[in-house]
């Protein structure tokens, strides 16, 4: 196990991801974990893009779509431990005045992270959505599980967000934002997954 693996979290292999997880460290957490499910969709929602090249002429678009903001939410895995770790950095230190400002500050800067985590995984849904819809019939599965799991992302990215504004005692639009991406990706999930009920095939 690397001593100081949070800039390395798509280096490592994924059973070392995993162990990573589960230990007795405080990171990688929730942020992390939403950041790699987003890019997990992403990564399945290219694959059913590519393989939809004979039913959608923008199945070529769709992939590279997918590309691009998989490689965009990736490193936000790091980004958010990162920042968490400049959260405990923040509430260590000795004089009161000091440690409540600059923790309100680590605290604020760490609800950008998963609150672009839940951006990208809003625009995964949009494209697994258009995959389930109109791609390849035998990716469907693998479209709605990469709606299912950007839904998962945006959710648990946007409850981080409030987290952390609510402990800075901080209100702004990006709870509101964030808010309005769980309700939006939810929707989509909504009309995408009606019908798909016990016993039918993906």
């Amino acid at each position: 196990m690397r001593e100081n693996p949070t800039s390395e979290y798509l280096e490592v292999s994924l059973g070392e991801f995993l162990d990573l997880v589960a230990s007795d460290r405080p990171a990688p957490g929730g942020g992390s974990v939403a950041a790699i499910a987003v890019a997990l969709a992403a990564g399945l929602a290219g694959m059913a893009a590519r393989l939809s090249s004979d039913q959608l002429s923008d199945a070529a678009g769709l992939a590279d779509r997918a590309d691009a903001l998989r490689q965009r939410v990736a490193p936000l895995a790091a980004a958010d431990a990162e920042s968490y770790a400049r959260v405990l950095d923040a509430y260590r230190l000795p004089d009161p005045d000091s440690r409540r400002e600059r923790v309100g500050d680590a605290l604020s800067g760490a609800a950008d992270v998963p609150l672009a985590v839940a951006e990208v995984g809003y625009e995964i849904a949009g494209i697994a959505s258009s995959l389930a819809e109109r791609g390849n019939p035998n990716l469907r599965g693998d479209a709605l599980t990469a709606l299912l799991l950007a839904e998962a992302g945006v959710r648990a990215a946007a409850a981080l967000v409030g987290i952390n504004l609510s402990t800075a005692n901080l209100e702004d639009d990006r709870l509101e934002r964030a808010d309005e991406l769980v309700d939006e990706t939810a929707a989509i999930v909504r009309r995408d997954t009606k019908g798909w009920g016990r016993g039918t095939a993906l």
